[in-house]
């Protein structure tokens, strides 16, 4: 079920007024968010709730055994490490699979050995990478003993199918959303409003913005060697607005959605394209995967703390893991070969931004040194975009090219000049809101207090969604 659908319009209001006003056990809440939950998720191909109805009972299972064997370190060890290869050997058969089979394949022809390996046409789940994370999450904790095992098994399962969350993120820890499931919650109106404001925002983002983009985006790419080299820019910053609005309007649903039913979920993305470097542009884009990485395997190979030289190489190890979480292609595996490659740099050069800073703080305007920097953070994402999109490395390193090489302007072929007005106006509001958590969050000190001004607000974007939206997309992220 997507979101941007009438069946969700119509699943909501539902699961809500069963959830408070029938349900009023939290215990009973839970269930009703599993029912819920796979209800959602099934919605897709009811053959995926196997799945994930096996990653949360190994995961849970391995909580218990680790709870059983404590103080056994090497029967710990073997059952923390049997879940891990259990959830990844489910992630790496539906993900990876052909992928692996074709490039080993293509590897042994090249000395001469021609196989005939067996390959399958399996399908994708949605949001596997996601959920599998989230288990792994758990398990891995429970092992380094952040937090106790679990015995609730509905709680658990609401926590690894919780459906706002579930198909693209946030990537919840277990330590944050679990002891959620596990005491009493209460309706909580002004957070209940400040979920709807941002889902609003999200919708927005999602409906005008990237999928109006994306059409563009779409109609354009294939054509890139005959394209001037200014429109392949802006067909390159489209789709870099797009991958934010996309991803970014939808974990402002998701934590919007989350706040109807009395949860908090982590802040997903933190108004990135205002980074002033790459590091700081990876502390605010898709946080709780970089958090992920960051936590369960950059700290244990050593982190930053072991050398440079084998700092360089955690850096490059975690970043191709990264890209290759993102899909089965090289192209993602180079386009996080490409940040590592610009992290290191950073890294070799000592250069960094505070990590509680934003841009321009206290004034409304950067100055110019912080306006540079601005600027070439968002080209370098730019280009790593371009890579992300392309279907090849070919034809990513042929884009590239062309931008230099075409023509550069052809005024008859500027296409996606209104998309990118758009998306542009959008930056500017989240600039001025940069300070909060989502760019619909009024504070009682500004014009918005007053409810005339407010309802202007919705009403607008309301409008904005009614007449401009595009065509229906496909959220970007659920096939990873």
């Amino acid at each position: 079920m997507h979101f941007n659908s009438l069946e969700f319009f119509i699943f909501i209001p539902i699961v809500f007024f069963l959830y408070w006003l029938v349900c009023r056990e939290y215990k009973w809440q839970n269930l009703l968010v599993v029912v819920a939950s796979y209800i959602f998720y099934g919605w897709w191909d009811w053959r995926f709730l196997l799945l994930i109805a096996l990653t949360s009972f190994c995961s849970y299972t391995s909580g218990l055994l680790l709870e059983h064997y404590e103080g056994q370190r090497r029967l710990s060890q073997i059952v923390s490490a049997a879940n891990i290869v259990i959830n990844i050997g489910i992630l790496g058969t539906f993900k990876y699979y052909n992928f692996f089979i074709e490039n080993l394949d293509a590897m042994l022809g090249m000395v001469g050995y021609h196989t005939d390996w067996v390959t399958m046409n399996i399908i994708l789940p949605v949001g596997i990478s996601f959920y599998t994370f989230q288990a792994l999450s758990y398990s891995i904790d429970v092992y380094l003993k952040r937090l106790p095992a679990t015995h609730d098994i509905v709680s658990f399962f609401a926590y690894i199918s919780f459906f706002p969350q579930l198909v693209a993120g946030p990537i919840e820890r277990a330590t944050n959303l679990l002891p959620q499931f596990q005491q009493k919650r209460q309706f909580d109106y002004a957070k209940a409003v400040d979920g709807m404001r941002q889902m609003l925002w999200g919708f927005l983002k999602k409906l005008v913005v990237a999928d109006n983009c994306a059409t563009v985006v779409n109609e354009y790419w294939e054509h890139y060697a005959e394209l001037p080299g200014l429109m392949l820019i802006i067909i390159g910053i489209l789709f870099t607005l797009q991958i934010y609005c996309d991803f970014s309007g939808y974990s402002d649903i998701a934590i919007g959605c989350s706040r109807l039913f009395g949860f908090s979920l982590m802040q997903n993305f933190n108004f990135p394209y205002f980074s002033r470097s790459i590091p700081e542009f990876w502390r605010r884009w898709h946080i709780s995967l970089t958090t992920w990485f960051r936590d369960y395997i950059y700290f244990p190979l050593g982190g930053s703390r072991c050398g440079k030289w084998k700092t360089i190489r955690n850096i490059y190890i975690v970043w191709s893991i990264s890209g290759l979480w993102h899909g089965a292609n090289w192209t993602f595996v180079c386009w996080g070969l490409f940040h590592a490659s610009i992290l290191t740099v950073y890294n070799i050069l000592g250069i960094n931004t505070p990590k509680n800073d934003v841009a321009a703080y206290g004034s409304k305007l950067p100055c110019i040194n912080e306006l540079l920097q601005i600027v070439l953070t968002f080209s370098l994402i730019v280009i790593g975009w371009i890579i992300f999109r392309a279907e090849t490395m070919t034809q990513a390193f042929e884009y590239l090219t062309a931008i230099v090489t075409n023509k550069f302007i052809d005024f008859s072929m500027l296409h996606g000049k209104r998309h990118l007005c758009l998306g542009l106006l959008l930056l500017v509001i989240e600039w001025l809101q940069r300070y909060k958590q989502h760019a619909l969050q009024f504070s009682p000190t500004t014009p918005f207090r007053h409810r005339l001004v407010r309802w202007g607000v919705y009403y607008f974007i309301i409008f904005l969604i009614v007449m401009y939206s595009g065509s229906s997309q496909t959220f970007i992220y659920f096939q990873f």
